[in-house]
Parts: C-alpha cells; sequence; structure tokens
C-alpha cells in the first residue's frame, strides 16, 4: 500500500495484521493497482511524475517510467499487459504496455481524472473524471471514449461490482455514491455517505465507503442501495478493497498510519497494521 507522506510502499501479512516490509518509492506516491497475476504492483507517483513498477514478492523497485504531468489513479487491465493511469492536470488517461514499460496510447476524457476501473470482462474502462462531476467510458480495444455520465458533485473512486454490471462513484463534495447502470449508461441510484467519501468496497452483497472527514466507513445493501450502518473506523479513512474471498474489507488510514481489517459480515473491525506515514492505497492494493 502507499505511504504518500513517507514516499514509501509498505506491506502487510493479511493473517497476522503486521508489516513485513517497507520500501522506498516515487516522491508521494498515492495510486497502486497490481497485475493479474498479483506478481507485481504499479504504483503512480504525482510528484516525481512517474510510474514504478514493483516486484511484490521479492519487495523491491524493477522498473520507473517517468510520464510528466500528475499521475494519480490507476488501473490494471484483468488479462492484457497493460495499465492505464490518470493524468490529473493533462485530463487524459495514459496506457502503458506493461511488457516494455512503455506508453503505447492515450485517451482524452473528462477534467481531473481520478479513479479509475476495468470492467472484468476487460471490454470497458471507466474514469472518474473529478471535476467534470461525470465518468468517461472508454472501451479499451479500440482506445476511444464511448460517452460520459453525469454523477454527483467531485467523483473521486469508482468501483465495477463482480459482473461487470454496475459502477459506484464516491462523490467527495456531494457526499454520496452515485450507483450507474454500465450497459444503459444510465444513474440507477444515490446512497447518502458521511463527509467527503473517497472510495468504495464490495463484499457479501454490501458496499463501503470511506468517508475521510467523519472517521467512519458508510455501510449499504448493494442490491437495494439502503444504508445499513456507519462503523466508527480512524483519522482519515481512504483506499478500501475486499479480498478476493470477499472474506475481509481491508482500510487505509491515513492519519493513523494503520490498515485495519473488517469483518463484512459482522461490522466489526478485527485487526490493526501499522504502516508508514499517510496510508493512501489509493486502487487495487490487496494480493
Amino acid at each position: 500500500m502507499t505511504d504518500q507522506p513517507s514516499d514509501s510502499v509498505s506491506f502487510v501479512d493479511l493473517k497476522t495484521m503486521k508489516e513485513i516490509g517497507r520500501i522506498k518509492a516515487g516522491s508521494k506516491p498515492a495510486g497502486v493497482a497490481l497485475s493479474p497475476d498479483k506478481a507485481t504492483a504499479y504504483v503512480t507517483a504525482p510528484d516525481s511524475k512517474e510510474l514504478i513498477e514493483i516486484d511484490a514478492i521479492s519487495r523491491s523497485v524493477k522498473r520507473r517510467l517517468v510520464l510528466g504531468g500528475a499521475p494519480l489513479g490507476i488501473a490494471a487491465h484483468p488479462s492484457r499487459p497493460e495499465v492505464y493511469v490518470a493524468d490529473w492536470y493533462a485530463h487524459k488517461l495514459i496506457i502503458v504496455d506493461t511488457g516494455k514499460l512503455e506508453v503505447s496510447g492515450e485517451v482524452a476524457v473528462g477534467q481531473s481524472p481520478s479513479g479509475l476501473a476495468v470492467t472484468p470482462d476487460g471490454r470497458l474502462l471507466l474514469s472518474a473524471d473529478r471535476d467534470s462531476d461525470a465518468i468517461s467510458i472508454i472501451d479499451v480495444e479500440t482506445r476511444t471514449r464511448l460517452g460520459s455520465v453525469a454523477v454527483g458533485s467531485r467523483p473521486f473512486g469508482i468501483t465495477i461490482d463482480g459482473a461487470g454490471a454496475r459502477a459506484f462513484t464516491a462523490n467527495v463534495k456531494s457526499d454520496d455514491v452515485t450507483v450507474i447502470d454500465i450497459a444503459k449508461r444510465a444513474v440507477v441510484g444515490r446512497v447518502p455517505s458521511g463527509r467527503r467519501p473517497y472510495a468504495v468496497a464490495l463484499a457479501q452483497g454490501r458496499g463501503f465507503v470511506t468517508d475521510q472527514y467523519d472517521g467512519t466507513i458508510t455501510v449499504f445493501d448493494e442490491k437495494t442501495l439502503t444504508p445499513i450502518t456507519r462503523i466508527t473506523a480512524c483519522d482519515h479513512p481512504e483506499g478500501i478493497e475486499a479480498d478476493t474471498s470477499e472474506a475481509n474489507v481491508y482500510v487505509a488510514c491515513w492519519g493513523d498510519d494503520v490498515l485495519l481489517r473488517i469483518d463484512p459480515k459482522t461490522l466489526q473491525v478485527t485487526g490493526k497494521a501499522s504502516t508508514g506515514s499517510g496510508p493512501r492505497a489509493f486502487g487495487k492494493f490487496v494480493r
């Protein structure tokens, strides 16, 4: 997981909830994505304007690619050797061939693209365009923007469900989550959250939203979109992701320098691990 103020990446054993390693990365690392086999992590560093390739097994930096601009959000294709990087300043997505670690294309999107997500079948790429209050939908094969969907105010994190049917955006300014039918390119619901929602995770039929300014996790029913409760979490929860079995949800706590583990059924915090300073973990960070 990316530790932004300390310019590092932390590695945590999720069984013992103990930090087992930490390496220096680029300047102010933020976004993170994993290769399909989860052996390689790709990290964006906005201040040093680069993409960093990390061996997640040996916990070492392999290669670096200077992209320029302000690389922030990142997503990996589920099968092909590609990652997609959101350039906050240039209002575009950069396509990187991870075999050669070189730029292979780009797609113009809305203003200040932030979170990115790829559908499970690898056909579509979605971008949360923060300052356009919209998401862009991109055809991965043709590298074309198919259209956009208006959402709440200042969308940041974006998550796609396991069926590839719906997308969920955390809207930082309007304090809610917008739910989108991807095929219809239409909003189908809205879920109120705490203050300054950052990102969304899905597990056990429930949605989990990190409320940065309230220090809570908003929980809602994924099907009915009905709010269930809010979990007291930590100081400025930010990145959030469920493991592949949906047995646990993990939350990066920016202000407390910890990673929390939450049981999505009981909604109890079941573990806590110390990390580097300011863990952000914006993207997919659970191996």
